[in-house]
C-alpha cells in the first residue's frame, strides 16, 4: 500500500494550529509532573519513582522537540533548503529514539545496581504518585494519539509516553506488592521490564527513520516493481540510473533516465506523461523528475539503479 494514497485524507486530521496547541498542552502538563515526581522519588526513596520522573522529563523534551520540528516542517521551500524543510520531522524522530534509548540502557543499569545493594522503598508514597502520574501520561497520550498516527516525529514523543505510563502502571503494581508483601525485589525487577520494552519499541521503529535519512527507497514498495511498471509503459525502450527514496514519511520521489523507443521520440513528451501519472496512480509517487534520451542515445553500459559509471 503506497503513502502516498492515504496523503489527501489522512494527512489533514489534526489542524496544524490545533494539532500545536495539543502538543503545547501535553508539555506544560508533564512539566509540571516532573517536578512532583522528583520531589516524591527523593522522600519516598524509590528507584522506580525517580525512573518514572525522569521519564516524564524526557516526555516533556520530547515533545518540545517535536513541537518545535513540526513549527519548522511548514516553512516554505527557499534557497537554502531546496525540498523544503519536512525532513526536520525525521531528524527531531531520530533524536528522540535514540534519547529513548540511552534512557532504557540507564534504567537497565540502576536496575542491575538495585539488585546488588536492596533499597527500602516507601510502598504508599510511590503508589500514590505513580497514580498521579499515571494521570497525566493518559492525558498526554490522549492529546498526541491522532496526531502520532501520521507523523513518525509525533509518534516517537508519544512512545516516550506510553513507555511512561507503562513505568506508571509497573510503580503502582510493584508498590502495592511491596506494602503487602514487603517484597523489595520487584522495584529493580519492574525498572527492568520498563527499560526491556522502551529498548524494544524503539530499535523497532528507528531503522524507519534511518533509512529515510539514508535516502532508502520507501520499504513499502518494491523497486523493482517500480521499475518494471515503467519499463512496460508502451513506448519506454528502458530505464536507468533510477534513484528512488523518500521525501519524507509520507512523500515518495523517483527520478530515472527514461530510453524512449527508436521512432517513438515524436511522442516522447506524452510517453513522459503516462509513465508519471502511472507513477502517480499506482505507487503514490508524486515527485518524479525523468531525463529522456533517445535509444540511439542512450547511456552507453548504464547501472540500472544509481550512478555508476557508463
Amino acid at each position: 500500500m503506497a503513502h502516498g494514497h492515504k496523503h489527501g485524507h489522512h494527512h489533514h486530521h489534526v489542524d496544524p494550529e490545533a494539532g500545536d496547541m495539543r502538543v503545547a498542552l501535553a508539555v506544560g502538563v508533564n512539566l509540571a509532573l516532573t517536578v512532583a515526581q522528583v520531589v516524591g522519588g527523593v522522600l519516598a526513596g524509590s528507584l522506580a519513582l525517580i525512573a518514572d520522573a525522569l521519564h516524564n522529563f524526557s516526555d516533556a523534551i520530547s515533545l518540545i522537540i517535536a513541537f518545535a520540528a513540526r513549527k519548522i516542517a511548514r516553512r516554505p521551500s527557499d534557497s537554502a533548503m531546496t525540498f523544503g524543510y519536512g525532513r526536520v520531522e525525521i531528524v527531531a524522530a531520530l533524536i528522540n529514539y535514540t534519547t529513548l534509548i540511552v534512557i532504557g540502557v540507564y534504567l537497565v543499569y540502576e536496575a542491575a545496581m538495585r539488585f546488588l545493594d536492596p533499597q527500602d522503598v516507601a510502598g504508599w508514597t510511590v503508589v500514590i504518585i505513580a497514580a498521579i502520574a499515571l494521570v497525566v501520561d493518559v492525558v498526554t497520550a490522549a492529546l498526541t494519539f491522532a496526531l502520532s498516527k501520521e507523523s513518525v516525529n509525533i509518534r516517537a514523543a508519544f512512545l516516550h509516553n506510553v513507555a511512561d505510563a507503562l513505568g506508571s502502571v509497573a510503580v503502582i503494581v510493584a508498590g502495592t506488592l511491596i506494602l503487602l508483601f514487603d517484597w523489595w525485589l520487584i522495584d529493580p525487577l519492574v525498572t527492568l521490564l520498563i527499560a526491556g520494552y522502551i529498548l524494544w519499541q524503539a530499535f523497532a521503529e528507528i531503522g524507519g527513520v534511518i533509512r529515510i535519512l539514508m535516502l532508502g527507497s520507501p520499504p513499502d514498495i518494491r523497486t523493482d516493481a517500480v521499475i518494471g511498471e515503467m519499463e512496460a509503459v508502451e513506448g519506454v525502450a528502458g530505464i536507468h540510473h533510477a534513484h528512488f527514496w523518500q521525501m519524507n514519511e509520507h512523500d515518495n520521489a523517483l527520478d530515472a533516465h527514461l530510453v524512449i523507443d527508436r521512432g517513438a521520440w515524436d511522442h516522447a513528451d506524452d510517453i513522459k506523461l503516462r509513465v508519471k501519472a502511472m507513477l502517480s496512480e499506482k505507487f503514490g509517487i508524486g515527485h518524479s523528475t525523468l531525463e529522456m534520451e533517445c535509444s540511439l542515445h542512450a547511456c552507453d553500459h548504464p547501472d540500472r539503479i544509481g550512478d555508476g559509471h557508463g
